[in-house]
């Protein structure tokens, strides 16, 4: 996988967390399959799910950096 396909794919993937986490789509989702029950435990899992995404985003941005020469 290049640098510049791991960037991009962590952004998509730290958009569509951040999407779940501060938008109901999730719980809306959860509720249309049946699962509403487990809607009180999404902060545990999509926080930290966030914070390593946005890790993930900047490590990858970092070595998309060094690979262009801009670093």
């Amino acid at each position: 996988m290049t640098a510049r396909s791991q960037l991009y794919t962590s952004i998509a993937g730290t958009i569509l967390i951040a999407l779940c986490c501060f938008t109901p789509i999730l719980v809306i989702a959860l509720a249309a399959v049946g699962l509403a029950a487990f809607t009180p435990y999404l902060d545990i899992v999509l926080l930290p799910a966030l914070a390593v995404l946005l890790f993930v985003t900047w490590r990858s941005y970092t070595r998309y950096a060094r690979a262009r020469g801009q670093r």
